[in-house]
């Protein structure tokens, strides 16, 4: 069967549902997503776009327009079924499969035999063989024959989605050796880089480990930041000379973790095997701490006024997009407003608006504000001096001011 003869329902249309989505509608597949909010499956039926990413609003007005990709609330019959829905924690730091498992129970009545079906969220081991392939077996779908089910984790960065979605290389494992063959094919039809197989188990793991392992090496890169703030050392200066070993790589400070991927997978990792998972876990204390110390250094400067301005910018979890999942960014926010130690206004330039915040230009931000605390390295603050800075009190929670 052709490329353009296969349909493909894929279920959430968030940062790695939509544009994959609309990637395989220009790629010539029949692709129908699946969202539970009428607001997005309208704003896509119309060729538009609900969330900041590069290119993905040409992409997602193509595949509209050319009839290949529809949105709607309820999943339709299809050849492949992609869920990429979310698998945030729960409690304490608890996987939440809630979503994985109303998506698979909501797309089981579409499933025929021959179908694939593809869990792309990011998940505890087990996930893709206890979960989605179970709760297909209870509904009554052969899982050893008829239907093949696999797991292919997303591993694309924010501002580079549409370029690595098809670039980086794919894991994919299913939940026997047919599963992963027919999952391999099938993304054998977009991907440019090479796609490895393995068996679901691992192909689970393999994405919890590459996070666990940036988590890991961010938390060394906090750590090294508190020390070097007590000992009067630029941490971004030690960390550029370190770095000249050709075995050293050390990632960069910041005000914290945060992101879909990074500041919740190693967690993932610790529940399965809390006694083992020791340096993993101290690494998420560390990072879950520095918001707090960012905090303080606040504090500490605004004891110097009687009530001063301070200015916030950035609220994404990182430069240049609008994604706000687990932005140590907005905690640290959140936390000076409630404690109203001076009055606090905010800018971050890739929203237009926000349900909690009221946000104003950081130019602005920057000429109000008696502290300023720089918090995502947005390119709109790149070209800020320290000299230009003078009067104020600088907090530069990632060394992006010279």
């Amino acid at each position: 069967m052709a490329i353009q003869d296969k349909s493909i329902c894929v279920v959430g249309l968030g940062y790695i549902g939509l544009p994959t989505a609309s990637l395989l509608g220009t790629k010539g597949y029949k692709v129908h997503g699946v969202d539970t909010s009428p607001k997005i499956v309208d704003t896509i039926n119309k060729g538009n776009i609900h969330i900041v990413e590069p290119d993905l609003d040409i992409l997602v007005k193509s595949a509209v327009q050319s009839g290949k990709l529809t949105a709607g609330l309820e999943p339709q019959k299809a050849d492949i079924f992609i869920l990429a829905v979310p698998t945030p924690f729960k409690g304490e730091h608890q996987p939440d499969l809630s979503y994985v498992e109303a998506a698979t129970r909501m797309i089981a009545p579409y499933i025929e035999t021959g179908n694939i079906i593809i869990l792309e969220s990011t998940s505890p081991v087990g996930t893709t063989d206890d979960v989605v392939a179970k709760i297909l077996k209870d509904a009554g779908h052969n899982i050893e024959k008829d239907i093949f089910v696999a797991h292919c984790p997303e591993r694309v960065l924010p501002g580079r989605i549409i370029i690595e979605l098809v670039q980086n290389d794919r894991i994919v494992g299913g939940i026997n050796k047919v599963s992963t063959k027919k999952a391999v094919e099938f993304y054998n039809t977009f991907v440019s880089g090479e796609v490895l197989s393995t068996d679901s188990r691992t192909a689970e793991m393999a994405k919890l480990t590459e996070n666990s392992f940036r988590d890991v090496n961010i938390a060394f890169a906090n750590e090294l930041s508190l020390i070097c703030d007590q000992e009067n050392i630029n941490v971004w200066q030690l960390i550029a000379l370190a770095n000249r070993h050709p075995r050293v790589n050390i990632l960069q400070p910041g005000p914290g973790v945060g992101g879909h991927c990074i500041a919740v997978d190693p967690w993932f990792i610790v529940a399965r095997a809390p006694k083992l998972a020791k340096l993993i876990s101290t690494a998420r204390e560390v990072n879950d701490y520095k918001p707090e110390w960012v905090i303080e250094k606040v504090r500490r400067s605004a004891d110097k006024f009687k009530r001063p301005v301070i200015g916030c910018l950035g609220l994404a979890f990182k430069a240049d997009v609008d994604d706000l999942r687990e932005s140590p960014s907005v905690g640290i926010v959140r936390q000076l407003l409630k404690e109203d130690i001076g009055e606090v206004i905010i800018a971050e330039p890739n929203l237009s608006t926000h349900d909690e915040f009221e946000l104003l230009p950081h130019e602005q931000v920057i000429a109000r504000s008696d502290i300023v605390l720089l918090l995502v390295d947005h390119k709109e603050f790149r070209n800020l001096k320290a000299i230009d800075l003078k009067e104020k009190i600088l907090i530069d929670t990632r060394g992006a001011i010279v």
